[in-house]
């Protein structure tokens, strides 16, 4: 990377955070919106999501199944919570790590095949969570788990660092902030991945398995550790969910959640780290503009995500950035 790359790319990354820390509650507080807050957290936790996503379609397998793992993670913060008296804060990193953890043993049998099967079989996952939901008793079956507390303060000897969520005048501001920080990190770690050794191993997967497999990798295994990350992406941004809306249902993350957190990979750019967090920006807001239209929402979104895969095949990404992997 030259000096003007690398200064580009710290600009780039001082702009976004100026943005996101900055600008964004300073033109809410301007506008008097602070319904935003909650909107845009959503809008933050999908994109977690999503990059999990993003890094199965890397290794070269279409996931869509990750409406599974964040209502998976969603329980099991919930759970945590309300049953063991948990920290939200110790729960967050237990549930993604219940999700990872799950998917191995889902992963190892089914990311074997290839193509089409595996996407049809992930499809299934997001209905066999809601399924198992329902049924089982320390979910509460369809009545779900409700009344969950606000997480509570961080502190460091004897120091707050992070005050408890119900002080705050306006939560929703607290919550803005705790998802757009998580998103900012798990980015962070998904561009430090693939630029990585292990990321490099990923990309030879993507491009030929079995010239991998010749070359002495362990395809297998390289599969089950990016499922894995992926699932874990799912099950953070699934406990962040259930904090915010301080309940879960079967019903929190369904099939169609899954297809939209795969398109907004396909709308941001497969070839592109960020791609997900701008799809899933367009894509959320995009949704709710055609709302206008009343019977022809469904017909014209369709139609429009038609012609921009068609003419923006790399995503919204590619108008602007040169068509570079991993970028």
């Amino acid at each position: 990377m030259t000096p003007m790359q690398r200064g580009t790319r710290i600009a780039g990354i001082g702009a976004f955070l100026v943005v996101v820390f900055i600008a964004v509650p300073m033109a809410i507080a301007a506008a008097h919106r602070t319904d935003l807050y909650y909107t845009l957290s959503s809008v933050a936790l999908l994109s977690i999501a999503s990059g999990g996503v993003w890094l199965t379609f890397y290794i070269g397998r279409i996931n869509i199944g990750q409406g599974a793992f964040a209502l998976v993670g969603g329980y099991v913060s919930a759970i945590l919570v309300t049953a063991y008296g948990l920290s939200f804060w110790l729960s967050l990193p237990l549930a993604g790590l219940f999700c990872a953890a799950a998917s191995v043993l889902v992963g190892l049998p089914i990311l074997r095949l290839r193509g089409v099967y595996f996407a049809m079989v992930t499809l299934v996952l997001t209905e066999v969570a809601r399924l198992s939901a329902l049924a089982l008793s320390v979910t509460n079956g369809a009545k779900g788990i409700t009344s969950i507390p606000a997480p509570g303060p961080i502190g460091l000897f004897g120091l707050t660092i992070v005050p408890a969520f119900d002080t705050f005048a306006e939560r929703n501001v607290a919550f803005y902030f705790l998802s757009v920080t998580v998103m900012a990190l798990c980015f962070a770690g998904l561009w430090r991945l693939v630029n990585s050794r292990v990321g490099r191993l990923f990309a030879a997967l993507r491009q030929n398995e079995d010239l991998a497999s010749s070359m002495g990798l362990n395809v297998p295994a390289l599969r089950v550790l990016a499922y894995a990350i992926s699932s874990f992406l799912g099950g953070v941004g699934g406990a962040i969910f259930v904090a915010i809306a301080q309940s879960i249902y079967p019903s929190s993350f369904t099939v169609n959640d899954s297809v939209n957190f795969m398109l907004n990979c396909f709308l941001g750019g497969l070839g592109y780290v960020f791609g997900p967090m701008l799809g899933t920006l367009v894509l959320y807001f995009g949704w709710d503009l055609l709302f206008q239209t009343g019977q022809y929402q469904l017909l014209i979104y369709s139609g429009v995500m038609i012609l921009l895969i068609l003419l923006l095949p790399n995503g919204l990404f590619s108008l602007r950035l040169p068509s570079r992997r991993s970028s």
